[in-house]
């Protein structure tokens, strides 16, 4: 039940994963969210490796469409850093860094989608400031990168823990009138590949 029980991701099941970065006092110590809901395709890549070419399931595999790599991503990034609106647009474009870390192929039919927003109190525009001359704090330029590597880390990590935290499931599929089922992620195998890199290095 609910917008994210059929949602595909590369190929595997997807959904909602969250995700945050909290900056160390001497960068601001200000907080970035970040909340996603995934169904789209690509050649998923986990920490370098890519998972998907590995365990045989990617958008184009032989020039054959694996299950179709369209669909649409919603990504919402919340924040308590004082920003105006135009550095919560590039907050936003950062998000989607993120996403191609993981290996989305951001295809014709994907909809790629970020909304950014801040919860810094002095930012907001209130009824009662209407009609005043009012001070807005507004984050300096030179000091938002901090908070750009934090987005990217956020998203990235929110996407992945969509995949991992979700459970194989069976359904029904209206367009087809047959029964439908997405299988999870095979984490074991995910740790596999992890492990068998991480002794390369060795």
């Amino acid at each position: 039940m609910g917008a994210g029980t059929g949602t595909r991701t590369f190929g595997w099941k997807g959904g909602i994963g969250t995700s945050s970065r909290l900056l160390p006092d001497a960068l601001g110590g200000y907080m970035i969210g970040v909340l996603v809901q995934s169904n789209f395709g690509g050649v998923l890549v986990v920490d370098g490796v890519s998972v998907g070419e590995e365990l045989g399931q990617y958008y184009l595999k032989e020039h054959a469409d694996m299950g179709d790599a369209d669909g649409s991503i919603m990504i919402v990034v919340a924040t308590d850093a004082p920003l105006s609106d135009r550095n919560l647009e590039r907050l936003a474009r950062r998000a989607l860094a993120g996403l191609a870390r993981t290996g989305a192929s951001m295809t014709n039919g994907s909809g790629d989608y970020v909304i950014a927003f801040s919860t810094a109190a002095s930012v907001r525009r209130t009824p009662e400031r209407r009609g005043a001359v009012t001070a807005i704090d507004d984050l300096p330029n030179s000091l938002f990168s901090p908070l750009s590597q934090a987005v990217i880390e956020a998203t990235e990590e929110a996407i992945l823990n969509s995949l991992f935290m979700a459970k194989t499931v069976e359904g029904y599929n209206t367009y087809t009138g047959e029964a439908s089922r997405i299988e999870a992620l095979p984490l074991d195998a995910v740790r596999e590949l992890l492990s068998k890199r991480d002794g390369e290095k060795d």
